[in-house]
């Protein structure tokens, strides 16, 4: 067998110990009988036919290395069955005939939304695919769980901890900015795990009336400082009621970087208090995968070269009730997971009195 293996889209811990897992368990089970090939670069690499053989060498001690050794691109999906400014084919067209031209019997791909909508396509013209959930943000649907999400909450839990000891030397309070344009889990959970008083998601749009009350109910209670947690995609409820394209003309003319100086300076005004933000951006991304990733990935792994073994292709193996299982690529390809505002996770914060902006 001949398979190609792709990492696509943003980065994140694990993808790494991803392909590892993957590679190991073809080894194991199919020795020679299998070759594997890196695709450079994502789907990039897969257009443009630059991919390289690889050896069972090529996997050893990347368990613990961020990033991505195949190196990885972000490729919109709806410029795949668009011509290329240079040639009368599409993007589409160019992959398959890579497929083609390289034998491959099947690719493993690796990433998020965009990256699914892409290899379900792919799938439905005919290539073997199989696919691993990957992205930051746990949005992705048909899984429980995304490699790179457990390292994120460390690394972003991290931050809201040290920043509790200088919000509490000055008397301050703090935004502390995470990752996450549509979906909530990364803000949730670390804000949950580092005992951040106000949570901001864009699930849950925000009053910057409520968030100043329960500042102000804070110092009341005699409490120095108060931390935010919030989501970079979070939304105000005067927006929320917006349509796109009212939204898009807003924002773009928002003059702020980001979310986060517009709410400090809401807050500032409705408060009387500085606020300062801090935004660990990519930091989050990057670096070695946590245990629980590395355990996770390597599940993952495993189930993905499995299937290559018994033939059941156009899966995506995912997380459900603790279990490794295939989920078909149709029924995630598209979809959102986004963090239910009744959910128990939700709930739990606000039993604990911690805002959720609203």
């Amino acid at each position: 067998m001949k398979i190609g293996m792709l990492t696509s889209g943003g980065d994140c811990q694990g993808l790494n110990a991803a392909l590892r897992g993957v590679a190991k368990t073809l080894y194991n089970e199919l020795g020679d009988k299998v070759t594997l090939y890196g695709i450079r670069d994502g789907y990039r690499g897969l257009i443009e036919g630059d991919y390289h053989e690889m050896n069972s060498r090529d996997f050893s001690d990347i368990l613990t290395v961020g990033g991505t050794i195949l190196g990885t691109s972000r490729q919109p999906f709806k410029e795949m069955t668009k011509a290329a400014e240079d040639s009368e084919e599409t993007k589409l067209e160019k992959m398959l005939k890579t497929v083609k031209e390289a034998k491959f019997d099947c690719l493993v791909i690796l990433g998020g939304n965009g990256t699914h909508k892409t290899a379900n396509l792919l799938s439905e013209h005919g290539v073997n695919v199989v696919t691993l959930p990957k992205t930051i943000d746990n949005d992705l649907w048909g899984t429980e769980m995304t490699f790179g999400f457990q390292s994120a909450v460390d690394i972003a839990t991290t931050v809201i901890d040290a920043i509790h000891s200088t919000a509490f030397s000055h008397s301050r309070v703090f935004i502390v900015e995470t990752m996450g344009h549509k979906a909530g889990w990364l803000t949730l959970y670390a804000g949950i795990a580092s005992g951040a008083d106000i949570i901001v998601i864009p699930e849950i749009p925000y009053s910057a009336e409520k968030i100043a009350d329960a500042i102000k109910r804070r110092e009341k209670g005699g409490k120095r400082f108060s931390i935010l947690a919030v989501a970079e995609g979070a939304v105000s409820q005067e927006e929320a009621k917006m349509s796109k394209k009212e939204f898009k003309a807003a924002r773009e003319k928002m003059p702020y970087p980001s979310i986060s100086y517009r709410l400090a300076d809401e807050l500032a005004a409705l408060t009387g208090h500085e606020i300062r933000v801090t935004i660990p951006g990519h930091y989050q991304r990057g670096g070695a995968p946590c245990p629980a990733d590395r355990l996770l990935t390597t599940r993952l792994g495993v189930a993905a070269a499995q299937l290559i073994r018994d033939g059941r292709f156009g899966n995506m193996v995912a997380v459900q009730d603790d279990r490794i299982v295939p989920v078909p690529l149709s029924e995630v390809a598209g979809k959102l997971k986004t963090v239910p505002p009744d959910s128990d996770i939700v709930q739990a914060a606000r039993d604990l009195g911690l805002s959720m902006g609203d």
